[in-house]
């Protein structure tokens, strides 16, 4: 099916709408909604074992679904989110994202049990699904095709320096009670609602059907179906019926999700994108590469807290030089790169940069804290990987699209990421059970992550070449 804006489109994405106010200003506002959600969505890593002791002694695997429900639920709904962000006025959107967000965070702040904060986080993760494609639709508006692809990248360091600085952060909030990853969002939310409704363009959307919810509803299910299978292999036994009855329902729904794309008049994900060669290949690198991070940032945190008895304080500041490696690399270092040696090279390069980092830690860790000589030397070239590999990820995807599809584009390629993360969070406690104490299985899980971020490089040799502009053209031009 191709991708088109309808017989009446309301207003081409050329900057004119957002004349008011500089693109910078815009970039700054909505940055800071993203910088809320990405923030959320790895500042519980560090506050697991509090709220394991203060909800009941709750277990890991159990615990894990704060994280995966919300990554799960914010996965799904972004296209969704992204097709509706394609018809409405991108200004009252994102507002509306913030408003959720802010009001489901002071929930989450106030709830007793695993359930209620996990159904809490599930809301706080809608809001952040409606935000976030509605704020890369702002940014996308308000500057001109040629200036895209750098706000895009800035925009997305940004989102990738608050989800690394989530377990720092997490680790001062976490030293007065855990209750505060959740009550810090409440004022930035409500500052970023007066300055967002005082500022931000007003932005019009394009004339394109509604999106079909049956896709959304697919793609949680069977996300979750496969992260549920993957939590509870080792309590049910890898080969147990209850695994594999839940396996196979995880693969019959992503199927008819697939199946659902390809035979709807109005699929929530348009397989006409996957027809442009830079955005397909960005979209199977995202996803591998977000597996292996969603992994990595999790074993950290787990190892210095659960393996050397470090306080979540400790933890926190211990990992800060990874997430500063980020900006440094994205925004110092990358964009010379690329201009020098183009896109793929980049990507490659930050994959290996973060393979080695865990292969790093896999080989040199040791029961006995060794911050500088072990720690450290992973967290630099970690950070320096993802400061390469993923800010350019999303800027290739994003720059390969055509107007009418800005908004739900960035949206898939964020489905991916966020459904990549849940499932490498889901990997990991496979690996490591619900003790997460073996120094072996810890080995075991760098090893894995080092192997998958290497196997990003598959896609990018084999889809990023020259032919790809020619199929967007061609693709823009479809009606």
């Amino acid at each position: 099916m191709a991708i088109h804006e309808g017989k009446h489109q309301k207003r081409e994405y050329d900057g004119s709408a957002a004349r008011e106010t500089k693109p910078s200003h815009v970039l700054a506002i909505v940055c800071s909604g993203v910088v809320l959600a990405q923030l959320d969505l790895f500042i519980v890593n560090l506050a697991l074992p509090s709220m394991s002791k203060d909800l009941g002694d709750a277990r890991l695997g159990d615990l894990s679904w704060i994280l995966n429900a919300y990554a799960i639920v914010y996965a799904a709904l972004l296209v969704f989110f992204g097709r509706i962000a394609d018809r409405y006025r991108r200004n009252h959107g994102f507002l509306l994202g913030i408003a959720i967000f802010t009001v489901a965070s002071a929930v989450c702040a106030v709830v007793d049990s695993v359930p209620l904060l996990i159904a809490a986080r599930m809301v706080q993760a809608a809001g952040a699904a409606l935000l976030t494609p509605t704020s890369l639709g702002l940014i996308l508006a308000s500057y001109p095709p040629e200036r895209r692809s750098g706000a895009v990248r800035a925009w997305t360091a940004v989102g990738g320096v608050a989800a690394a600085l989530g377990p720092v952060i997490g680790g001062l909030l976490v030293a007065v009670s855990w209750r505060w990853i959740f009550l810090v969002n409440v004022p930035i939310g409500l500052i970023a609602l007066v300055i967002g409704w005082l500022r931000l363009p007003d932005i019009p959307g394009h004339d394109v059907q509604r999106p079909d919810p049956l896709g959304a509803v697919l793609i949680i299910a069977g996300v979750a179906a496969l992260t549920f299978a993957l939590v509870k292999g080792n309590d049910w036994g890898w080969t147990s019926s209850s695994i594999l009855v839940v396996l196979a329902a995880a693969a019959a729904l992503l199927c008819g999700f697939v199946v659902h794309c390809s035979r709807s008049h109005n699929p929530i994900v348009e397989p006409a994108l996957f027809r442009i060669r830079s955005f397909a290949g960005a979209s199977i690198a995202t996803a591998l590469f977000a597996v292996a991070f969603g992994a990595m940032l999790l074993s950290i945190v787990l190892w210095m807290q659960s393996v050397w008895g470090w306080s979540a304080l400790s933890s926190g500041l211990a990992i800060a030089p990874g997430p500063l490696m980020v900006p440094i690399v994205a925004f110092g270092i990358a964009t010379g790169l690329i201009a020098r040696f183009g896109a793929a090279r980049v990507i490659c390069a930050g994959t290996i940069a973060f393979a080695a980092g865990a292969s790093w830690w896999a080989w040199a860790s040791d029961m006995h804290p060794t911050y500088v000589g072990w720690t450290l030397g992973g967290l630099l070239l970690i950070g320096g990987g993802v400061g390469l590999t993923v800010p350019t990820l999303m800027g290739v995807a994003a720059g390969s699209l055509p107007p009418q599809a800005f908004a739900t584009g960035s949206a898939v390629v964020n489905m991916i990421r966020q459904t990549g993360i849940a499932v490498g969070v889901a990997v990991l406690i496979a690996i490591l059970g619900d003790a997460a104490t073996s120094p072996a299985a810890f080995k075991a899980g760098w090893w894995l992550i080092a192997a998958i971020s290497l196997s990003t490089i598959v896609p990018i040799l084999f889809f990023m070449q020259p032919a790809a502009a020619p199929a967007k053209r061609a693709l823009s031009t479809e009606t």
